[in-house]
């Protein structure tokens, strides 16, 4: 079963930060963060790649032609899926890719200490198009908690999000295609429609999940590793 990995976009929200590189080739500790991604899904028995290219995709290109280590035994096909393409267009040019029915996809930009086998068996136990991976990620700031009256009772520093946010880590059929064009963004109309029709569900992760957003992301994720305190590092505990 393949593995699509959305790697095109061009991480606006790090401004000039980063040193020219995308977001998935910025180091968490002495490897790009794309190979912490590709090691969780490899590790679970899925080491086969298509990686959806845009922007600065030469790049990309570079680190995999130097057989970057611990990659042995992976398949990875570089695909150039345009430079201002988005996301949901990017899946719709893979296509011819994917073989079989079925595929996971995710963002180039984020980790989890996610069970695959798990989150796969939910997938097939619905039935339906389209599964993304939910996840209740920490608020950015510190909350009072009032009483009726506005009395302060006490301060919670970041918790949890209430609600559900898509985290992706999908299992999509290949329907999916009949959902998607080349301009289309894939958490927009396509997710909007598959939910409109009752074929898009939600597979609750409780676990570590973070995404690289902004510098600071990036300085945590580092620490997180530098302190071996790094949940997603699942490679570890398997041997």
């Amino acid at each position: 079963m393949r593995t699509a990995i959305l790697c095109g976009g061009k991480g606006t929200r790090l401004g000039g930060w980063g040193g020219g590189l995308p977001k998935p080739l910025l180091p968490v500790g002495d490897r790009p963060l794309l190979w912490h991604l590709m090691q969780i899904y490899a590790t679970q028995g899925h080491a086969d790649f298509v990686l959806c290219l845009g922007h600065e995709q030469q790049q990309f290109v570079d680190y995999f032609a130097g057989a970057p280590a611990g990659s042995e035994g992976w398949r990875v096909d570089l695909v150039d899926t345009g430079t201002e393409t988005q996301t949901g267009g990017r899946i719709s040019r893979i296509a011819d890719r994917i073989d079989g029915d079925r595929f996971f996809a995710t963002y180039g930009d984020g980790l989890a200490d996610i069970a695959l086998d798990r989150l796969l068996a939910y997938h097939r136990s619905h039935g339906r198009v389209a599964t993304l991976t939910a996840v209740r990620p920490h608020v950015n700031f510190g909350v009072a908690r009032l009483d009726g009256d506005g009395r302060v009772l006490r301060f919670d520093e970041k918790p949890l999000m209430q609600e559900w946010v898509n985290g992706g880590f999908f299992v999509f059929e290949r329907r999916v295609f009949d959902y998607l064009d080349e301009g289309s963004t894939l958490e927009r109309e396509p997710l909007e429609r598959l939910a409109a029709e009752g074929e898009l569900m939600a597979y609750r992760h409780e676990g570590f999940w973070s995404c690289l957003d902004t510098y600071k992301d990036h300085l945590v994720l580092n620490e997180r590793w530098e302190n071996g305190a790094a949940p997603w590092r699942i490679w570890q505990e398997q041997g």
